[in-house]
């Protein structure tokens, strides 16, 4: 058996709301899915959701090669971008390629991906995530009710712009899900890389007065080990992040400087990947949570490892033109038996995006704001407020509202 060729598209998931996070929202809640297709001169081919970027440039590590071998291609596919790298969207492209390897190699078995992999239980726990910054509080009420009656009893929601919203937001959705299934629900809160490390200690530690977070996720940047490991230690919460570190080399340096207390993988970067950093957690006894809209790969993964903890949940609708064998109920993710991933493509049904480059704009959650990190105070309705000098060359205040700035006069 041998790698043939491949195939991509993209189609869209439409949210019906608004969707993003600190860093910018997609007013028109419609965001692009990109999807990767390997085929086989037996005809069968598996399907990798994730990017395709310089998809060119990585195929040729595995075409020609026997699907089968699925860590050694993954390992050919790092080698193949050795010199310029493998990091952000061309690690999604490694990630994607791989896991359609995996559907295939399930396939040929004949079996479900999850039982493959040596996979006991189907069910993987799962907690709600909105991508809700934007919603107003019927909406965020609204929006939970759902998650709350398809048994889900934790919640991620997005924030970090104001303490005060986002102590009500948290009071809203820990109330939505105690009235479905008693008290004490789980409650994290993500920012998103928006905060220094003093300001992630005196947001979290004013939360954690009439609050019990579960988790705070990626409260500093993604790198920043010392920052990591230093809001650990003034906050009762645990630390969680790692859905953006792009290969197992940069968890290290998090793991050692004890800066992590839940590790997460994107779904994008594939199973192979989320197969070693849950290795490498586990040594440390550290848990593991995958997170992504189409977590589905590390769904199947996930049932393997012996030290996962609860997988993301966002959009309950699959994107357009894909199905998948799975539901949500009790509060997990019940996978099928399906052979592969259980995952299948109506091409016809297939929604390109409209404009693509809308996903680099000043506005989308994609694009980090000029000055986050740098925040002097926030508004009462979550609009940060800078200083910088004003038309006049004097101080100034100046107040950021959807991309729009104004200035304020000194006081």
């Amino acid at each position: 058996m041998r790698i043939t060729g491949y195939r991509t598209f993209d189609t869209i998931q439409e949210w019906g709301r608004p969707v993003g996070d600190a860093n910018g929202v997609f007013a028109d809640g419609v965001t692009s899915v990109p999807i990767v297709i390997v085929d086989t001169d037996e005809g069968i081919s598996g399907i990798g959701l994730g990017s395709h970027v310089e998809i060119e440039r990585i195929f040729p590590a595995i075409d020609g090669e026997d699907p089968r071998a699925v860590p050694a291609l993954y390992d050919r596919m790092l080698r193949q971008t050795f010199k310029t790298g493998h990091a952000g969207p061309v690690f999604g492209t490694i990630g994607a390629l791989d896991t359609a390897l995996w559907d295939i190699k399930a396939k040929l078995a004949g079996e479900p991906l999850w039982r493959l992999l040596g996979g006991r239980d189907r069910r993987v726990a799962a907690y709600a995530s909105g991508l809700d910054i934007r919603l107003t509080d019927d909406e965020l009420v609204s929006e939970y009710e759902v998650y709350a009656r398809h048994g889900l009893r934790a919640a991620k929601l997005k924030g970090g712009l104001d303490i005060e919203r986002d102590r009500h937001r948290l009071c809203l959705v820990r109330d939505v899900l105690a009235a479905a299934h008693g008290p004490r629900p789980g409650l994290m809160l993500d920012v998103n890389e928006a905060w220094t490390r003093k300001q992630a200690v005196r947001h979290v530690c004013e939360l954690e007065r009439t609050l019990d977070l579960t988790w705070i996720e990626e409260p500093v940047r993604r790198w920043d080990a010392e920052g990591l490991a230093a809001v650990g230690r003034g906050v009762r919460t645990s630390v969680a992040t790692g859905e953006n570190l792009t290969g197992l080399e940069q968890y290290r340096p998090l793991i050692a400087a004890g800066a992590v207390d839940v590790v997460q993988m994107a779904a994008v970067w594939g199973v192979t990947h989320f197969l070693r950093v849950a290795a490498l957690a586990h040594a440390h006894d550290l848990p593991v949570s995958p997170v992504g809209n189409s977590p589905v790969g590390l769904l199947h993964a996930a049932t393997s490892v012996p030290n996962h903890l609860v997988s993301e949940l966002q959009d309950l609708i699959p994107p357009a033109g894909i199905r998948v064998d799975h539901r949500v109920e009790e509060g997990a993710f019940v996978l099928g038996d399906a052979p592969g991933l259980g995952v299948s493509i109506d091409e016809s049904a297939i929604r390109s995006p409209a404009d693509r480059s809308r996903m680099a704009t000043a506005e989308s959650p994609n694009v980090r704001p000029e000055w986050a990190g740098r925040r002097l105070l926030t508004t009462t309705d979550g609009a940060p407020l800078d200083p910088r000098p004003g038309v006049d060359g004097r101080p100034a205040l100046r107040i950021e509202s959807r991309n729009e700035v104004s200035p304020i006069a000194p006081r």
